[in-house]
């Protein structure tokens, strides 16, 4: 058996369903479908979810949202008419929507999640009404029947243990079962949604549970590239990546995968086929839990910016017993989580996402640290972009550090800060986000321009 996923671009209108209808149909052990909300039909155009958010903060202000009410409806009742499917089914999400919208607002995050789970969750009944009417035997499987629990986190919600164990009686189920991704419910019967992006943590989640021997995830691009094909013209492809490079690219800007996605499968070994649906026979690229190093020390090169640092510097720091946990402190009481921590014996950077780091509190928390962990210089910059080169061969192999940063010497770019983990899977180039794509590009021609990945 093997669980599939389709994202939002795959499922964004009619002919779309009916590619992924073809898919599925293709491999009879494609007997689990994850569905997304309907995405982008074209660049201009708008993803169901983002549409839900806007609503239910309208209905949250207590604002008129008939207008964005209609807009959703309009989506599922265009593909649904694409698809000649009953309107008994518009009818239903109709329905069921209006009674969300109108349900408890008294908790504002927990409505704003019911309605933003509703997205994928009348789209899984629109693509099980449309297997059916194809003479398919479907059936459509809410996440509570099946036993997803999650933690009661909006926004954030995290698997419970015991949910896998449940999810594994859904092998007895016949026919294709068609999962709603994104969400699943509290043991209070509340939904919850995963971040952003969460229908490709479902299907990991559901791929662990049904202790399956794979887990594809459909998308719109043929495989991961080596590097962002908006910044380096038609990268090199990577056939195989393990784990642990996936993540450190995903969180890193890879906008393939959910980087929270592959925990569930990593712990299980079970594998992820990363397909395209609009080119199903390209073969894409498989993460697995080790792979050959015979491509280099590096597999691929990410990056993403609006971070900023907070430089803390104080002689014999490293003395100070208690001196990072003082300063996390500060930086807790305001609610704020940090990135990386490079630090030497006398300073300290701790990198974090500039939008939740306010103007308003920039102030307060630099003269928090000069006053109560008595600093001798305290500067907060902003404008950092972070670069990612990832590879699992980087631990094996000498100079990988020495050629990265002659690549961007030569190609001008200061390098603010770097850091590496200690699993040697991943170094970390700070640098102005002016910067940011001449160093990606520099650094991808220094480690892939002579390579086959």
């Amino acid at each position: 058996m093997k669980v599939v996923k389709f994202g939002g671009s795959s499922l964004a209108s009619g002919k779309q369903i009916e590619k992924v209808f073809q898919i599925v149909l293709s491999d009879m052990e494609r007997k689990v479908v994850v569905v997304s909300a309907p995405g982008k039909r074209f660049a201009a155009d708008h993803k169901v979810t983002d549409l839900l958010i806007e609503c239910a903060e309208q209905c949250l202000l207590n604002l008129d949202s008939r207008e964005l009410y209609e807009r959703i409806i309009e989506r599922y009742s265009s593909i649904a008419k694409e698809l000649k499917v009953s309107d008994e089914v518009i009818k239903d999400i109709e329905d069921d929507l209006l009674g969300r919208l109108n349900g408890d607002k008294s908790q504002p995050a927990e409505f704003m999640d019911l309605v933003k789970a509703s997205g994928e969750d009348n789209h899984a009944k629109l693509v099980a009404a449309y297997f059916q009417q194809q003479g398919v035997e479907a059936h459509y499987v809410n996440p509570k029947d099946a036993g997803l629990f999650v933690s009661p986190d909006p926004g954030n919600a995290q698997v419970l243990p015991e949910s896998y164990d449940m999810l594994y009686a859904l092998n007895e189920r016949s026919g294709i079962l068609i999962f709603p991704g994104f969400f699943g419910y509290s043991k209070e019967g509340k939904v919850y949604t995963f971040s952003r992006s969460g229908s490709d943590v479902t299907g990991s989640i559901l791929a662990n549970g049904l202790k399956v021997n794979l887990y594809e995830n459909f998308t719109d691009v043929d495989a991961v590239y080596s590097v962002n094909p908006s910044i380096v013209g038609c990268p090199k492809e990577v056939k195989v990546l393990t784990y642990r490079e996936m993540r450190e690219l995903s969180y890193a800007g890879f906008t393939v995968l959910h980087d929270e996605a592959l925990v569930p499968a990593f712990k299980a070994g079970i594998p992820v086929q990363i397909k395209n649906t609009n080119n199903p026979l390209a073969p894409g690229t498989r993460i697995v839990s080790e792979r050959d190093n015979t491509n280099g020390p590096v597999i691929g090169i990410a990056s993403d910016h609006g971070f900023c640092s907070i430089y803390v510097s104080k002689y014999l720091m490293n003395r100070e017993v208690g001196f990072g946990r003082k300063l996390l402190a500060i930086l807790e009481s305001f609610g704020l989580s940090y990135e990386h921590i490079p630090s030497g014996i006398d300073d300290i950077s701790i990198i974090l996402r500039e939008n939740q780091f306010t103007a308003s509190m920039e102030t307060e928390i630099k003269n928090r640290i000069e006053i109560e962990l008595h600093t001798d210089e305290v500067v907060i910059e902003r404008g950092l972009a972070l670069i990612m080169v990832v590879g699992e061969g980087m631990r094996h192999n000498i100079g990988t550090t020495a050629k990265a940063s002659k690549a961007l010497a030569e190609a001008n770019v200061n390098i603010e800060m770097i850091n590496q983990g200690s699993s040697e899977v991943s170094m970390m180039f700070g640098v102005k986000e002016v910067d940011e794509k001449r160093a990606v590009r520099a650094l991808y021609e220094e480690f892939f321009a002579a390579v086959t990945v």
